[in-house]
This record gives structure tokens, C-alpha cells and sequence, in this order.
């Protein structure tokens, strides 16, 4: 039986060698230099994926990664020892601090009137607590696309639990309203204002009984308590109000503050490249997560990923031309804490840097490369996403993401490549309590695993150079002609003071 096996098994990659030396004989210009190895990892990575075990360890074993927290250096030193054992090179800690850190405890609320019952209530990371027992209040509004009102008027909160909702159409982006959010919690704080609950930053969250959680701002706290709620809660608070009835509430939320700065790290481990060993390719995704589930799909799936993509092309035996860094960022759930930190502790490498490629959207199959503005590159990155379509279509195209560990990168005017996923699901899951591995298919983890890698692989092994860094006018410009201005100035990352301008 056990010969059987194995003979079967030899036809199976030898079978599978075929097939992937057949979609690699594509389109590709480089298709003569980098075939042999991609057909290599094609099928090492299709073969012998241990990306859903790597992910059922990480959600199971170690679970909620909170940045800062002792899972925070339990995740990390996983994340060592696994790149290790797989055999990259360099493995170490990049260490940083973290202004401060912050434990959840419990929080609990309830409609005292007009008509009395339990609400689902999860806090907001990095906010305060009610005093001991929680307290009784009216609710006051508080209409997320009238913010400037409310600083006004932040007076009228006290004593009051602010219910912040939604109401009328917006007078900016999002980001203007994420940026203002800060401001009127400080205004209602400074003011008397009890606590603050809402749905999800003042709209209706996704799911069916789905509390999401979160941070309020770019690496800050704020004293004020802040409690999100389910749709459901959200809707009936709504209707209420909207009825004109008054609205009484208890809220009790109890959570920890660590004098800062705490320590986190970056993971990294590499793969050196055998010509131009100081030019690198960054590839990876963020090791912490939230903290009311296992984090497996924000962004488990994104680490589990990167460390197969690894292990198959250690596996195949082969060295790129150039060097693939391998990172498990932390810090990304408090503003990208972990990959700003990258970028500034290797600023005067960056010349040498071709690119960061992410992964960082839940659970649903790689559908789209989105360059980071970069469109002078999609011409070339097509013939390479040509090579994978019997693998799978991927569209190309240059599109700017800004909400994960490519936005530092493409700052510094190199190609932050999104792998964007059709993950319809990841609404649900992520930041809440179904962030579990019950929500991965192990076939569809193996295979963004396997993209994963070739990509990195094409990336490091090209013959010319993919890319190099735009000047940092040239960067200031596209993000302003794309419509990055408005929210990086929200965020806090806009840095290129008035470059990029328009000429009158």
C-alpha cells in the first residue's frame, strides 16, 4: 500500500510539473528567464502548501494578537521560529515602540427606557472606561456628517451618552469624517460627556448580531469610554430617536491603559538574492490583529500566506537575482504602526527597494494587482499576470490602497502591490467576533500562498529591475491626482506639505 503511495504521488508532480511548465510558456517577455524557477514554486506551492496549517496554528495556538500585549510576543516568536524552520535566512526582530498600550476588560449596555433590554456592546480600541459600575444617562445625538456642530456645540453633551449616527448625506469623504471623529471626542470628553456608542463610526455595521471593533484614529487613545454596537441595537437607538422618544441607557465598559512607550517588532526573515543581493522585495502581511476573535482572516490569512509563499520557493531550490524580504508586520490595526516603522528604520535602503507586496483582505481569492499608482508599471506586470490565467485571472491595474502595509511604501513613491481579494464574507469577519478559521477554505489559502510567491519570484528574478522609487514630487502629485490628499491629511500621513500642487 505504502509503494502505491508513493508511485502515485511521483505521477501527481510529475503531473503537476507539466501543467505548470505548460501555463508558464505564456505571454511573458521574461518567460526565459524566470519559467524554470516559477514552474519550480508552481508546484511546491500547489503540492505541499502547509499555508492552512500555518493559519490554524496562529488562529488556534496563539489567537487574539493584540499590538503591544504578551500575544503580541507569543505571535512574534512564532513567527521567528517558523521562518526558521522553513530556512530564510536573517531571521530577526524589528523592534519599536508603541505609545502606549491597551488591555480590553468588559463592557456591557442596556436600554433603560422607553423599553428595557440587554444591547451587544464591544469597545473601541484604545479608549477609556466609565467609572466602576458603569452609568445611567439620557442619550444626546451626535450626526457624524455635521462633526464641526458638535466641537461647537460639545457643551450640550454633559452628562449625556452621545449616540453618534448617521443623518442626511455627507459634506466630505470618509476620511474628513475619520479625521473630525478624533476632534468632537475630545471636545465632548473635555466637556462631560458620559460615553459614546454607536454602530460602526455612526453607520449600521455588517452582519447579524456583529459588534465590530477598531481604532478612532492614527496611533491615538482617547480618555472618553466608546462602545460599538450591533446593527441590530444601532437600528432600534435609531428608531427611537427618530420617533422623538427619550432614550435612557446604562453602559459599563472597563479597560486598561499601559504607560507607554511598549514594545512591539516587526518579524523578518529573508531569502538572498544570488546577483544583486541589496536590491529587495518586501512581501507580507500583518501578524497582529483585534482581539474579540482568533484574527484569522485580518489578517492571518495575509502571514499564513507569506510564510508558505516562502517555504515553496526554499523549497524549489532555487535563488532570485535579487533579495525577497519577507515581513509580518505588527502595529497595523493602530494606524500602520509596524510598516511606517519599516520604512523609517530602512530609509536609506529604499532606493534599493523594487516594492512591497501585500496581502490584507480577508479570505476570498486573489482577483486583482493593484500597483499603488504606479501605472507606468501595469504594461510589464500584465505579461506576468498573462503567465497565471489558467491558474487564475487576475486583472492588473494601478490603483492606490491605502488601508493596509502598501500605503508606506507607496508614500515613499515605490509600488505598494495590493493583492486584492473577492472576499465578499470579509465584511463580517473582520474586527468582530467571527474572525475565525471556520471562515477559511483551505484550497483557496494555498493558492493566494502559491500567487503569493511566483509574484515575489517574478518580482526578485527579472532581468531588468521591476521598479525603483518615484521622486517625491512625482509622488505628491499622483496622490493628489488620484484623491489620496484629503484622507492622508485625516490620517495624518500626508508629508509632502504643498508638493504635487496643480500650477494655476
Amino acid at each position: 500500500m505504502k509503494n502505491r503511495i508513493l508511485v502515485l504521488a511521483a505521477m501527481l508532480v510529475a503531473a503537476n510539473y507539466v501543467f505548470a511548465r505548460e501555463h508558464f510558456s505564456s505571454k511573458s517577455a521574461e518567460a526565459d528567464t524566470t519559467k524554470s524557477g516559477l514552474v519550480k514554486i508552481a508546484g511546491n506551492g500547489a503540492m505541499d502548501s502547509h499555508a492552512f496549517e500555518y493559519l490554524t496554528e496562529l488562529s488556534d495556538d496563539i489567537g487574539a494578537r493584540l499590538t503591544g500585549s504578551s500575544q503580541d510576543q507569543k505571535a512574534r516568536s512564532w513567527g521567528l521560529a517558523k521562518m526558521k524552520s522553513i530556512g530564510l535566512e536573517n531571521v530577526r526582530e524589528e523592534k519599536y515602540p508603541v505609545w502606549k498600550g491597551w488591555t480590553r476588560g468588559t463592557a456591557e449596555a442596556s436600554i433603560l427606557t422607553p423599553t428595557p433590554r440587554k444591547l451587544t456592546v464591544a469597545a473601541m480600541g484604545w479608549t477609556g472606561s466609565t467609572p466602576a459600575g458603569g452609568v445611567d444617562a439620557d442619550v444626546a445625538t451626535a450626526n457624524v456628517f455635521e462633526l464641526e456642530n458638535g466641537i461647537k456645540n460639545a457643551k450640550s453633551y454633559r452628562g449625556k451618552i452621545v449616540f453618534l449616527w448617521a443623518q442626511g448625506k455627507p459634506k466630505g469623504g470618509i476620511g474628513m469624517i475619520f479625521g473630525q471623529i478624533g476632534e468632537f471626542l475630545r471636545a465632548a470628553n473635555r466637556e462631560g460627556a458620559l460615553a459614546v456608542l454607536t454602530g460602526d463610526y455612526g453607520f449600521k455595521p455588517e452582519g447579524l448580531s456583529l459588534a465590530h471593533t477598531g481604532i478612532l484614529g492614527f496611533g491615538v487613545d482617547f480618555a472618553i469610554p466608546f462602545g460599538e454596537l450591533t446593527r441590530e441595537d444601532q437600528g432600534q437607538l435609531e428608531r427611537y430617536l427618530l420617533a422623538g422618544k427619550t432614550v435612557r441607557v446604562h453602559i459599563n465598559i472597563q479597560n486598561k491603559f499601559t504607560a507607554g512607550p511598549v514594545e512591539s517588532a516587526n518579524v523578518v526573515g529573508e531569502i538572498t538574492g544570488r546577483e544583486h543581493p541589496e536590491e529587495i522585495v518586501v512581501v507580507g502581511g500583518h501578524l497582529d490583529s483585534w482581539d474579540l476573535s482568533e484574527g484569522t482572516t485580518d489578517n492571518g490569512t495575509g502571514v499564513a500566506a507569506a510564510l508558505a509563499a516562502a517555504d515553496a520557493i526554499v523549497k524549489s531550490g532555487i535563488r532570485p537575482r535579487r533579495t525577497i524580504r519577507f515581513v509580518l508586520f505588527t502595529g497595523e490595526e493602530e494606524g500602520l504602526l509596524g510598516s511606517l516603522a519599516y520604512v523609517r528604520q530602512h530609509a536609506g535602503e529604499l532606493k534599493n527597494h523594487l516594492g512591497a507586496v501585500i496581502l490584507d483582505f480577508g479570505q476570498g481569492p486573489v482577483k486583482e494587482f493593484q500597483l499603488g499608482g504606479r501605472s507606468d508599471l501595469v504594461e510589464a506586470f500584465e505579461s506576468f499576470a498573462d503567465s497565471l490565467k489558467d491558474i487564475r485571472d487576475i486583472k492588473v491595474s494601478d490603483k492606490i490602497e491605502l488601508e493596509t502595509d502598501t500605503a508606506p511604501f507607496i508614500l515613499a513613491g515605490l509600488p505598494g502591490i495590493n493583492l486584492d481579494q473577492d472576499s465578499p464574507e470579509y465584511k463580517f469577519t473582520h474586527h468582530t467576533a467571527a474572525d475565525a478559521l471556520e471562515a477559511v477554505k483551505p484550497d483557496v489559502l494555498s493558492q493566494n500562498a502559491t500567487i503569493m510567491a511566483l509574484t515575489a519570484y517574478w518580482l526578485a528574478d527579472r532581468q531588468d529591475r521591476f521598479a525603483s522609487p518615484w521622486p517625491v514630487e512625482k509622488t505628491a502629485r499622483v496622490l493628489r491626482e488620484t484623491g489620496q490628499y484629503e484622507s492622508l491629511k485625516a490620517f495624518g500621513l500626508w508629508t509632502f506639505g504643498e508638493l504635487g500642487q496643480s500650477p494655476q
